[in-house]
């Protein structure tokens, strides 16, 4: 057995997860690890194909998305995004990170598509939750990994242009807000649905035939189950397959709506590592657009105000960008991120390496699981 079944079976053993899939593949070298069970109850054994809530490492495919568009000349980075996002025309900011949201002044100058995909749009979350402007936002965006409890896109966005910004546009990495927008923005400049671009321009020609929005019942006997840690290492259920995924969302969020399998994302990787073609050599994006996505976007000041969830790391777009070899796997020019239902998935352009990790145990804070740590550990250098 590898060390990679090692790592992954030790946490099934002693019941941190019920089951989990490792992949790394480097080229046509692909080594894939299904160990434990679907649930708890251990109805089926995990497989291969199993079907996860992949939560935010869906977010670097909704940046290249927005970067389609680009291509396409639909978008311009530098555009303000009030052109397709009228509700967003006139933003306010707290005059001071800690000021309370009444206290507000007009933003100092237009939200761009790239303050999107770089995270500095001036909505998200910061290190420090306790922020009144932050409390509004969390009190209105809720629990990403459960995104069929929010309304439809309209409805959302006009929600959130009345909360106040956290900070000024350009000026701080604010986490997951900005992919969301970036969803909403992708269906208005496109005239089409979100999931439908997603399906049209990337899983169709890279082949991704389980990744999507919701989960038709023929595929539910794949589906895991989702839980949450519980005192005392208990897990307790918080989505069945037939539950809030077995039907189409209201809201399809950029930030974490998605479904998908381990070669899936394998498919998405390899397409990042191959400069942006399929298999096939067609393209699907941009040499550049590849570039522009696992290019770190921050400054030194930005990435230290940002370590609860970057560890010092830099942010491309729709990704972490690994800029400095903190731990064995940071390897800089190292691209990906980790979702909320515990999952991970990591490109290293250089070396074509691709790695991902899915569970279907949540998250108990922005800090990846010992779980995460040691399967990047274990994956290092392969």
């Amino acid at each position: 057995m590898s060390s990679l079944h090692d790592t992954l079976r030790r946490r099934v053993d002693d019941g941190t997860v019920p089951g989990a899939v490792g992949l790394v593949a480097r080229g046509d070298d692909v080594e894939v690890v299904a160990v434990g069970s679907v649930d708890v109850e251990g109805t089926a054994p995990m497989a291969r194909d199993s079907i996860f809530r992949v939560a935010s490492i869906g977010k670097p495919v909704t940046a290249a998305a927005v970067l389609a568009l680009v291509e396409d000349g639909r978008l311009a980075l530098d555009a303000p995004v009030a052109e397709w996002l009228p509700e967003l025309a006139k933003p306010t900011v707290v005059r001071t990170p800690s000021s309370p949201v009444e206290d507000v002044v007009p933003a100092e100058r237009p939200v761009t598509v790239e303050d999107l995909l770089s995270f500095r749009a001036g909505w998200g979350f910061p290190d420090d939750f306790s922020l009144p402007a932050v409390q509004a936002l969390l009190a209105f965006q809720q629990d990403g990994r459960a995104p069929y409890l929010q309304p439809g896109p309209d409805e959302w966005l006009a929600a959130l242009a009345r909360i106040p910004m956290v900070r000024q546009p350009g000026a701080a990495w604010l986490y997951n807000t900005c992919s969301d927008l970036q969803g909403v923005l992708v269906a208005r400049a496109s005239g089409s649905s979100f999931p439908d671009f997603l399906a049209e321009r990337f899983f169709g020609p890279l082949g991704m035939t389980d990744t999507a929005f919701t989960v038709p019942e023929s595929k539910r006997a794949r589906f895991t189950t989702a839980y949450s840690p519980g005192e005392q290492g208990t897990l307790t259920e918080s989505d069945a397959p037939d539950g809030g995924f077995s039907r189409p969302p209201a809201f399809p969020s950029g930030a974490g709506g998605l479904v998908s399998t381990a070669d899936d994302l394998l498919a998405f990787g390899r397409m990042l590592a191959n400069a942006g073609a399929a298999p096939d050599g067609t393209p699907v994006l941009s040499p550049t657009s590849v570039s522009r996505m696992t290019t770190n976007h921050l400054t030194a000041a930005q990435r230290d105000a940002s370590t609860l969830f970057l560890e010092g790391q830099g942010w491309g777009y729709g990704g972490q960008v690994d800029v400095t070899p903190v731990d064995p796997w940071n390897v800089p020019g190292r691209y990906g991120w980790v979702g909320g239902t515990g999952t991970t998935a990591h490109v290293v352009p250089p070396t074509g390496t691709v790695t991902i990790l899915l569970t279907q145990v949540a998250m108990t804070s922005p800090v990846p699981t010992p779980l995460m740590r040691e399967f990047w550990e274990s994956t290092a250098g392969r």
